[in-house]
């Protein structure tokens, strides 16, 4: 069956996908640093590439890897490539493979810049931005003075005398401690380095050496994006499986990684009704994924499996199989992205069930309601704060889900400060610009706000085209023109959500306005103070922290501020 763009559901995340016939045959790889758009963007009536609509008629399913971060999708893309040779995938002819950085497993270790590190070497990467690479041992040298070349007699190379090598081949003392800080650095640890490259940062700013602080900034950055956890490539992944577990309710899905000759090479997912034990979930899943395959040499999992499922491992291999539980270092790194995965595959199982549960809540405030149908809810709220920053949304439910690109938000026009007088200018807005009624406009309030909104509806003559209710807080009890108040129970929930939400929404949007005001600039508020002033004054102190703790001498020193200015900064800020 081919695949339809409308049924995909991948999550907005940073990952791999691959296309695939009904066989599992890999017919395309991919990355993205959203999934979720870039895989929708092939499915576009204008696809930006010839070969994506017979890409996409040959394809019968699509699968994904989450990553941590777009680099390490790059890395894990490049590997699949070369080892699926997929149809519609670029192949470079001499398959240039991504750097690494090596220390070498010799008495007196050298940093190394390779793309074929030594079996025995310790090793990071690989890393995708080569420059980055080459930048962080440039440092490393620079800072520690670790050796990248061979000794050179007994006076030592060009290197020791440039300050860029400790010479341990003169001087071994210390040289270990130093091979250490810099494998720490490597594994992630660098807060101390950047912290030391940042207060050498500052000082250049402060003394307007803009360019070398930009330099370090560069560096700082190159250090990040280098020494960030990189889990798709390790030399400890050779010939193992991570298991990653998620449950919500009774629904399930565990994550096999598959990981041979140091990579990451492929996913499978089993979805499964849960009944509370992960062991005897997880085994199951072993037992079905290993029946026609054999088990790899180590199964990292996410809890303990019973004696009886061990030795069928073992048996089905022919010798033993390492089962573990790992709490740190790069195989644990590995057991929580197959967690990870797992939680996003359990969001999509649970998400297929819900859409039935979120309309099966919609049919029951209908009935609640006695509606023939409650598919189309539009709710109102307001907020204010004091005569300010007054405003006002409209949430939308469809077939008992939000509908989010529907939302909207209003700023109150008129001086009227009461709840009911703002609702009824949001809500009159609201009515000049449908071309589709609802089958409920809810409110979040009372019987007056019931009141005074039908009586809106009555001068447009639209109290015939839906009905209006509002729904108090607290007493959580639902009022409609010419009905008894009925109090909410379990089958009026989607009306409780949709008040709730409308609630949210209009809050954060005011507390978006309140902080805009908030954020701005007190400077800009002093008369006769214009924006080259307050740039004058910027980059003379530093920060307007320093501006609001200067002296009136030290204002006057800035120049184009005179006295009478100083005077009016100093007095407004004080």
């Amino acid at each position: 069956m081919v695949v339809v763009g409308s049924q995909i559901d991948l999550p907005s995340k940073p990952g791999v996908y691959l296309f695939k016939q009904k066989n599992e045959r890999v017919l395309y790889v991919g990355k993205a640093n959203n999934l979720k758009e870039r895989v929708k963007s092939y499915f576009s009536k204008k696809p930006d590439r010839a070969m994506i609509p017979k890409l996409v008629t040959n394809s019968e399913k699509i699968d994904f890897i989450v990553t941590q971060n777009p680099s390490e999708a790059l890395v894990l893309e490049r590997e699949l490539i070369r080892k699926h040779k997929p149809k519609y995938n670029s192949r470079l002819k001499d398959d240039k493979s991504f750097p690494f950085i090596s220390l070498t497993n010799e008495e007196f270790p050298r940093i190394l810049y390779t793309r074929f590190p030594a079996e025995n070497d310790k090793r990071w990467g690989p890393f995708p931005d080569a420059g980055a690479a080459k930048r962080v041992i440039q440092l490393l040298r620079k800072q520690f003075g670790i050796r990248d070349k061979d000794c050179n007699g007994k006076d030592g190379c060009f290197s020791k005398h440039i300050g860029l090598c400790k010479g341990p081949c003169v001087d071994a003392e210390g040289y270990p401690e130093i091979v250490k800080m810099v494998s720490s650095v490597l594994d992630g640890n660098a807060g101390k380095l950047i912290q030391e490259l940042n207060i050498e940062m500052d000082i250049h700013s402060k003394n307007l050496e803009y360019e070398k602080a930009a330099e370090i900034r560069d560096i700082i950055s190159s250090i990040q994006s280098t020494v960030s956890q990189q889990i798709i490539n390790s030399r400890f992944y050779q010939d193992c499986d991570a298991i990653g577990f998620a449950c919500r309710d009774d629904f399930a899905v565990v994550v096999i990684l598959h990981a041979k000759d140091g990579i990451i090479q492929g996913e499978v997912n089993y979805p499964l009704i849960h009944k509370g034990d992960i062991s005897e979930s997880v085994s199951l899943v072993l037992s079905e994924h290993y029946s026609d395959r054999r088990p790899p040499k180590t199964i990292l999992l996410p809890s303990p499996i019973t004696k009886v499922m061990q030795e069928w491992l073992t048996t089905r291999k022919g010798k033993k199989v390492e089962t573990r539980i790992p709490l740190r270092g790069e195989l644990a790194k590995l057991q929580k992205m197959a967690t990870k995965n797992a939680e996003i595959q359990v969001t999509r199982q649970k998400n297929k069930h819900s859409g039935n549960l979120e309309k099966i809540a919609a049919d029951d405030g209908a009935r609640l309601l006695e509606l023939d149908s409650l598919d189309h809810i539009v709710c109102f709220d307001m907020a204010q704060l004091q005569g300010s920053e007054r405003v006002g949304a409209s949430v939308v439910f469809r077939k008992g889900r939000p509908s989010k690109k529907e939302y909207r938000t209003y700023i109150v026009k008129t001086e009227v400060l009461d709840d009911l007088r703002m609702m009824s200018e949001v809500v009159e807005r609201w009515l000049k610009r449908q071309d589709e009624w609802p089958d409920l406009l809810l409110l979040d309030g009372g019987k007056t706000h019931l009141n005074t909104i039908n009586n809106l509806l009555e001068n447009y003559n639209l109290t015939s085209n839906f009905t209006i209710a509002a729904l108090a807080k607290k007493e959580e009890t639902i009022f409609r023109k010419d009905e008894k108040p009925v109090k909410i129970d379990r089958k009026g929930r989607v009306l409780i959500h949709a008040r709730d939400e409308a609630h949210r929404f209009v809050n954060n949007f005011h507390r978006k306005r309140r902080g805009k005001n908030t954020l701005k600039n007190p400077l800009e508020g002093i008369e006769g103070l214009g924006a080259k002033k307050i740039q004058a004054l910027m980059v003379h102190f530093g920060s307007y922290k320093n501006i609001k703790f200067a002296s009136l001498e030290e204002l006057q020193k800035v120049p184009g501020i005179g006295k009478e200015m100083s005077e009016k900064i100093y007095s407004e800020l004080i």
